[in-house]
C-alpha cells in the first residue's frame, strides 16, 4: 500500500486539501476529471456549471484563502479572474503536477486490510491505486436537481447548469423556475435578449445588496458575532431601508426569518422588476405543451424553461454507506468525518453565507492534523466524538427543511467548532465545548 492520501477533485476544496496536506508533510495524489485546477470556475469543463456572467457574491477579502491574496482591488471579481487566481494558487504551491488531469474516478472502495483502491480512467486508461485514505473533494454544485411536474412541456426544458450565455435565449419567451443566486443572475441576464422573462416562485426571499454603506455588504460587522436573533432583527431592518419590500413586485413574503436560507445577493433583478422587463408567478400547477398553468389559474406560453432548481450532492464512486448517508446527505461529525473513521474525508460539503475559501481550507487543516496526529491522539479524537454530543453548527439559526439546507451552517459556530477540533489534535486538549453547542447527534434529514 502506498504510504499516502488520494484527492477528488482540484476545484476550491481539492486545492485546499491538496495545500494542507503538503505543509503536514504527508504524501498524496490528486484526481480531477477536468484538464486543470479550478472547478467549476473553469467554465470550459465539461461538468462546470458557470456562465459567461457570473461573478462571486461574497467579497473577494471575505472569500479568498488567507495566505494567499487575490491579485486584483475588484470586489466581485468574475469568473475568469477566479480561475486564474486558482491557477496561480496551484503552483505557487507545487500542487499542479500532482494531479492526474483528464482522469475521472469511477470507484472507491475499502479493502479488507483497511485500505482504500482508487479506479479511475484517464489517458492512459483504466488503472487503480491503493491508499490509505481518501479525500473526497469533487464539490457540491455538479448534478442538478431535476424536479418532476405534472403533465408535460414540449418547448426547451433545461436546467440552469446547462446555461452559459444571454445570447442563447434571444428572442424567446423565458421562465425560470426557481429565484436562487444563480436564477436571478440569469434573470437579469435574459432581459436584454429574450422577448420576455418570467420566474415562477414558490416562497419569499430575502434581497442583499453587495454594498452596504459603500462597502461590500459582508464585510460589515466581522469582530464578535451577533447573537441569531440580534443579527436577524437588525438586518431586517437595514435590508427594509435600502432594498425595500419584494412583495411589492410580486414575490411571497417569507415564511421564515433571514438567514435561515441562504439569501439572494442581487438587487438588480428588483430593479428590473420595478422597470417591468420581468414578472413573478406563482408555483407551477402543471404543464401542457408549451403552455404552462400556475397555481393562481393563470397560465402562460414560453419557449424555454429554466430549472434553477439547484443541486444535489453527488459522490457516486462510493458505496453510500461509507459515508453514513442519511437522508438528503451523508451525516458527518463536523461534515467532515464518517463516524466509523475508515480512512474516507470529505471536503467542501458546506455551505454558509461568507464562509469563503478559507473556512474550507479550516476544513483542510483539521484533515491533515488527524492524518498527521500519532495513532494515540487519533484514537482519543474519536473516543471523544464518540461519546460527546456533536457541536451544534447552526449558531442558533432555524435553517429551513429543505434538501439544499440539509449540510447548511452558521460559518462563526463551524468556523469555531472546527478550529477547537484542530487544536485538540495538535495539542491533544479536549474541544471546547458549552452554551448552545451541547447538542445531540444529528438523525435522519
Amino acid at each position: 500500500m502506498h504510504a499516502h492520501y488520494a484527492v477528488i477533485g482540484a476545484g476550491p476544496s481539492g486545492l485546499a486539501i491538496a495545500r494542507a496536506l503538503s505543509r503536514a508533510g504527508l504524501e498524496w495524489d490528486g484526481y480531477e476529471a477536468a484538464g486543470g485546477v479550478g472547478g467549476l470556475w473553469d467554465i470550459d469543463n465539461p461538468r462546470s456549471t458557470m456562465y459567461e456572467s457570473a461573478h462571486l457574491i461574497s467579497s473577494r477579502t471575505t472569500t479568498q484563502f488567507a495566505e494567499f491574496p487575490m491579485a486584483t482591488s475588484v470586489d466581485y471579481p468574475g469568473h475568469r479572474t477566479l480561475l486564474q487566481y486558482f491557477r496561480d494558487y496551484a503552483e505557487r504551491f507545487g500542487l499542479t503536477e500532482r494531479f492526474r488531469f483528464d482522469t475521472r474516478v469511477t470507484d472507491v472502495s475499502r479493502q479488507d486490510d483497511g485500505s482504500w483502491q482508487v479506479t479511475a480512467t484517464g489517458p492512459e486508461g483504466a488503472r487503480t491505486e491503493t491508499y490509505a485514505g481518501v479525500i473526497l473533494a469533487n464539490g457540491t454544485l455538479a448534478e442538478p436537481h431535476m424536479p418532476e411536474f405534472p403533465g408535460t412541456y414540449t418547448g426547451d426544458l433545461r436546467h440552469t447548469s446547462t446555461y452559459k450565455r444571454a445570447s442563447s435565449l434571444a428572442g424567446r419567451r423565458v421562465l425560470i423556475i426557481g429565484a436562487g443566486n444563480s436564477g436571478c443572475d440569469i434573470a437579469v441576464d435574459a432581459v436584454h435578449h429574450a422577448a420576455s422573462v418570467d420566474m415562477s416562485v414558490r416562497r419569499g426571499y430575502y434581497f442583499v445588496p453587495r454594498y452596504l454603506f459603500g462597502r461590500p455588504s459582508d464585510t460589515l460587522n466581522q469582530g464578535r458575532p451577533l447573537p441569531a436573533r440580534i443579527k436577524q432583527f437588525i438586518d431586517t431592518r437595514v435590508l427594509r431601508a435600502f432594498t425595500g419590500d419584494p412583495a411589492r413586485f410580486g414575490f411571497p413574503r417569507p415564511d421564515y426569518r433571514i438567514y435561515e436560507s441562504h439569501p439572494v445577493v442581487n438587487t438588480l433583478l428588483l430593479n428590473h422588476l420595478g422597470q417591468g422587463d420581468l414578472r413573478i408567478r406563482p408555483d407551477i400547477a402543471r404543464f401542457d405543451g408549451t403552455t404552462v398553468h400556475f397555481r393562481d389559474g393563470t397560465s402562460g406560453d414560453y419557449d424555454t424553461v429554466l430549472l434553477a432548481t439547484g443541486y444535489t450532492l453527488d459522490y457516486p464512486f462510493v458505496d453510500r454507506a461509507e459515508l453514513n448517508w442519511r437522508g438528503w446527505s451523508p451525516q458527518l461529525y463536523l461534515n467532515v468525518f464518517p463516524p466509523a473513521f475508515r480512512g474516507l474525508f470529505v471536503m467542501g460539503m458546506i455551505e454558509a453565507s461568507g464562509i469563503g475559501w478559507q473556512g474550507r481550507y479550516e476544513q483542510a487543516e483539521l484533515i491533515a492534523a488527524y492524518l498527521a496526529a500519532p495513532a494515540e491522539r487519533q484514537r482519543e479524537f474519536r473516543a471523544r466524538v464518540d461519546a460527546a454530543p456533536w457541536p451544534d453548527l447552526t449558531g442558533g439559526y432555524r435553517y429551513l427543511g429543505l434538501e439544499r439546507m440539509s449540510y447548511y451552517v452558521n460559518k462563526d459556530a463551524y468556523r469555531r467548532a472546527v478550529r477547537d477540533a484542530t487544536e485538540a489534535l495538535r495539542a491533544s486538549a479536549p474541544p471546547r465545548r458549552g452554551g448552545v453547542e451541547r447538542v445531540a447527534k444529528r438523525v435522519s434529514a
